[in-house]
């Protein structure tokens, strides 16, 4: 028989390992034995090694959709170092499929921190918005994200102070840094050894990861926080206007400069922080363009929205059950993400009054109190896979406040969403759920057992927003390639060439009034002009000597 082993070379140390041929004959003579390993080789794969990851990763449920990418990357038999911080509450620091490197750190972005954050959110969405609401929020904002930076910066210069921390990473020959670029001690540790850079990215330092890199005319792409689609009338452009303005001010102005800061500190020669977190080889953004509006993007901007998602798995027995007893009602599930398990008893009080008046059956994701309004027929639970339960037949509803791992897991399962938005991009994440007609937004401000009863009741009568949701879903997976695949390629291949500087625009490098040919215009008015003023002074002295010759022959 003809045996043909051919392999398209996968990590970047197999390039010469790709094809093998082995011909067996029945034994004669003339026969050439084949060595009894061949044939393993052909069955297992390759025997080369894979390559040597630094994975820089946020807490929370960026950690999340990080760590889904981490377990990928080790099944591929690449070797996946996490840096972390010693007070880090999400990132383990013994894992069987990643190894650690821990930064020592006296402040961090704990549950102490993001408890205080949230409740203030909460507070300010639970009250009648006006404008000193507002400004008190956009206040706090500015406070809590210039503090989460700042503890960024000190982390980064633990690192850059332990001899022993910069020997080790520079001991461990990385083939790539991985990094959510929201913190940007990943873009440092890139630069510093000179390493390809990856970003698992929805966000930045700045904001909206494809504010940095693509063109963004603010006349269809609405800004973050400004609650406003793709289809904008004169009001609400003026709107988006100002809020890019306000954005940019106070990150430029708070956050981004305490890393060039430090990039004065460490660098040399120097170098422009914004130029680093611009100057990234590939971009994985945690989108597609049946969720995100459609904007202009760059030929290194890779998308993987979804990625995190999967086929439902069976489901424990006792919520199997639970499931299985709501009969031909089904069940709504609730969950608030990674930060938020408790809310104010006002709060969950109407929450769980409005799930007693459900025929449906309830699991809701929540620690807190118990309420003294639940109903026999809410479950609440410390944990749920959600994932699955989005998956399952029952569940007719999913009442979620907007996070970008949830909604994408809601869109990918087909499952009508109730968003009740808290802070950050959740309002605007839910927004382009309901501009397709497969979400309802409830604010805190009007939240209560009344309209919440109402809403769900709606999602599940009306047949739209379930049909829209499967039709948004059937979309989301008609791609050649699963979102996952798409991200090992990319990484893998930045890997195999050492970056991807062919895709990288070189943009990044102009400054402003280059970018925008701000310099063309104003040399360009500048000849007109001279040239305008030449003319009209010709003139204007030919008629001069013209009318001095008439007066002296007069």
């Amino acid at each position: 028989m003809l045996i043909m082993w051919s392999e398209r070379p996968r990590y970047p140390d197999c390039r010469k390992q790709k094809h093998i041929i082995c011909k067996m004959t029945p034994f004669s003579k003339n026969t050439v034995s084949v060595p009894l390993w061949i044939p393993f080789v052909m069955l297992f794969g390759s025997v080369c090694d894979g390559g040597k990851i630094l994975v820089v990763p946020l807490e929370g449920s960026h950690w999340v959709n990080m760590e889904v990418l981490i377990k990928a990357l080790h099944g591929q038999g690449h070797s996946v170092d996490v840096l972390r911080p010693s007070s880090s509450w999400f990132i383990k620091e013994n894992s069987t499929y990643y190894g650690s490197i821990t930064i020592p750190s006296t402040e961090a972005m704990d549950e102490k921190f993001i408890e205080n954050m949230v409740s203030e959110s909460i507070n300010y969405e639970s009250g009648k918005s006006n404008w000193l609401g507002t400004l008190s929020l956009y206040l706090d904002t500015v406070k809590y994200t210039y503090k989460m930076h700042e503890m960024v910066c000190q982390l980064i210069i633990n690192m850059f102070e332990s001899e022993e921390i910069m020997k080790t990473l520079k001991e461990k020959q990385y083939d790539l840094v991985l990094t959510d670029p929201v913190w940007a001690a990943g873009i440092f540790l890139a630069h510093k050894f000179k390493l390809p850079l990856v970003y698992n990215v929805r966000w930045t330092t700045p904001g909206e990861g494809h504010f940095e890199i693509a063109p963004s005319p603010l006349s269809y792409i609405p800004i973050t926080r400004s609650r406003n689609t793709d289809k904008m009338n004169f009001f609400q452009r003026v709107q988006n206007i100002f809020s890019y303005l306000l954005m940019y001010f106070q990150y430029g102005y708070f956050n981004l400069a305490q890393y060039q800061a430090l990039c004065d500190k460490y660098f040399h020669p120097p170098v422009r922080f914004y130029e680093l977190l611009q100057g990234a080889d590939i971009w994985l953004m945690r989108v597609d363009f049946v969720f995100e509006f459609p904007r202009p993007t760059m030929p290194n901007v890779i998308y993987i929205g979804g990625f995190q998602c999967n086929p439902a798995k069976a489901l424990p027995h006792d919520l199997e059950v639970f499931m299985q007893s709501s009969g031909e009602h089904g069940v709504v599930i609730m969950s608030l993400g990674s930060f938020i398990s408790v809310l104010p008893d006002e709060i969950s009080t109407e929450i769980a009054a409005a799930f007693a008046r459900l025929p449906q059956k309830v699991i809701w994701r929540y620690t807190g109190k118990r309420p003294s309004t639940l109903g026999n027929n809410t479950l609440l639970v410390d944990w749920m896979p959600q994932n699955d339960l989005l998956g399952h037949p029952k569940t007719k509803v999913f009442i979620a406040h907007g996070g970008t791992n949830g909604v994408q897991e809601a869109l990918y399962h087909g499952v009508p969403v109730v968003g009740i938005p808290l802070f950050f991009d959740q309002y605007d994440n839910l927004l382009r759920l309901q501009d397709r007609g497969g979400a309802k937004i409830i604010s805190l401000e009007i939240l209560d057992q009344n309209t919440l009863h109402a809403t769900i009741q709606k999602l599940i009568r009306d047949s739209s927003y379930r049909l829209n949701m499967q039709r948004l879903s059937h979309l989301h997976r008609d791609t050649p390639l699963k979102p996952l695949d798409t991200a090992l390629f990319w990484i893998e291949f930045v890997m195999r060439h050492k970056g991807a500087a062919h895709l990288r625009s070189e943009s990044y490098k102009l400054p402003w009034y280059s970018y925008h040919s701000v310099d063309v215009v104003v040399t360009l008015f500048a000849v007109l002009l001279i040239f305008t003023l030449s003319v009209f002074l010709t003139v204007r002295y030919l008629c001069f000597k013209c009318c001095s010759r008439k007066r002296k022959n007069e």
